[in-house]
């Protein structure tokens, strides 16, 4: 499963491009980092896990050994609830730091993502009239090296219309002109901007009637272009480029109606899940210990740290420093400066997803080829080297 997770205030924020064709995305670090971890070693341990797991589901892969050895090391370690700094020392001694290069500014830009709740039923009704579509049989996703290797992994999505391939329905074809058979509903929407946003993060918890929950993931999408709404309204000079958010595009829609959602051609198709949310691996994410890159430059699943600043709803900003896990991927997550972080689920998550547009450090771990000394005997400070900045 490829989980779909968009960043549209960036999109719209018109923040620095992003770097894809680098020599490499990792490079030495640029300066000191103190690796003091500012969460709790509970949800450390089941991203971790996590990662484990998803790497024990692959077939053996000596290049994927030294990860799993270092994180099952780590993971043993974390048993013992150490406190930051000696975590910290432990990890700079089984692990090599390595930071991402960044966008044009050498930082790397941050946003969030969150599990939305939106009210919802099983059995269609004039309250619940938006239908949640599961994948349709005929959407058919190609791999282009299974023609020739120099496509690599680049994929198309369409569909077959009397023998000939082609682009799959548009959002405005599905939603407006309805070409999809209800049948094909898994559920049923009170509010279809509630459903988009859900699109944009790519789970949701469905609020049914009765007061019941069921959770519902990506699946597959349709393959046309991401279509920023925000940058829309920017171009069109009906909003700010400083005020865009989340909470933001909500309050325009409900005031404007829901007609812009069409200039997304995107569209998600969902499935139940029975965990929580999944990301890009096939594992649940951890809140504020999962985070989205760009899967085609950093390496899945693995130790990262990063720093960065957080808005929060009384207007102050609370510095977040510390480690994760790379878990997952999205359309709009691309360069080596661009990182999404999972927040999780309620009011504060939807807020500091929707708000954070900022940029900070992130710091991969990679396992070092040979394991050093104990770590609770080793003199070596809480803080990673930094070897001179490179020219």
């Amino acid at each position: 499963m490829r989980a779909f997770y968009l960043s549209f205030v960036v999109l719209a924020a018109g923040c620095a491009g992003p770097i894809r064709d680098v020599d490499d995305p990792l490079v030495p670090l640029r300066a000191r980092i103190a690796l003091e971890d500012d969460g709790d070693t509970a949800s450390l341990l089941a991203a971790v896990d996590e990662s484990l797991a998803w790497i024990a589901a692959k077939p053996e892969d000596p290049e994927r050994a030294p990860q799993r050895s270092a994180l099952t090391a780590l993971r043993d370690f974390l048993l013992g609830a150490p406190a930051p700094r000696a975590l910290a020392a432990f990890v700079a001694t089984h692990f090599e730091p390595k930071e991402a290069r960044g966008g044009s500014s050498e930082r790397v830009l941050f946003t969030g993502y969150y599990e939305p709740v939106i009210a919802a039923s099983l059995v269609k009704s004039a309250e619940y009239a938006t239908p949640i579509f599961g994948p349709p049989p005929d959407l058919v996703e190609v791999r282009l090296a299974d023609f020739h290797p120099k496509y690599g992994k680049d994929k198309i999505v369409g569909r077959l219309d009397a023998g000939t391939f082609v682009p799959y329905h548009t959002r405005e074809d599905i939603t407006v002109r309805r070409v999809l058979d209800e049948s094909l509903a898994i559920a049923w929407a009170k509010d279809p901007v509630a459903l988009f946003f859900a699109e944009v993060q790519g789970s949701a918890t469905l609020l049914l009637p009765d007061g019941s929950r069921r959770r519902i993931g990506y699946v597959a999408k349709n393959g046309r272009p991401y279509r920023s709404i925000g940058a829309k309204l920017i171009d069109d000079q009906k909003m700010k480029r400083e005020d865009v958010s989340m909470q933001s595009l909500k309050a325009w829609l409900l005031a404007n109606g829901n007609d812009l959602l069409v200039h997304n051609e995107s569209f998600v198709f969902f499935r139940f899940l029975d965990s929580s949310p999944l990301g890009s691996l096939g594992r649940p994410v951890t809140p504020l210990r999962s985070i989205a890159t760009d899967a085609a430059l950093f390496p899945k699943g693995a130790l990262a740290f990063l720093e960065v600043d957080v808005p929060m709803p009384d207007g102050s900003v609370k510095a977040m420093r510390r480690f994760v896990l790379n878990q997952d991927t999205g359309g709009a997550i691309i360069g080596a400066g661009r990182a999404d972080i999972f927040f999780g689920q309620g009011e504060l998550a939807e807020f500091c997803a929707g708000h954070l547009k900022g940029t900070g450090r992130l710091v991969f771990f990679l396992p070092k080829p040979r394991r050093l000394a104990d770590p609770h005997t080793t003199a070596r400070a809480a803080t990673a080297p930094a070897p001179a900045r490179p020219n």
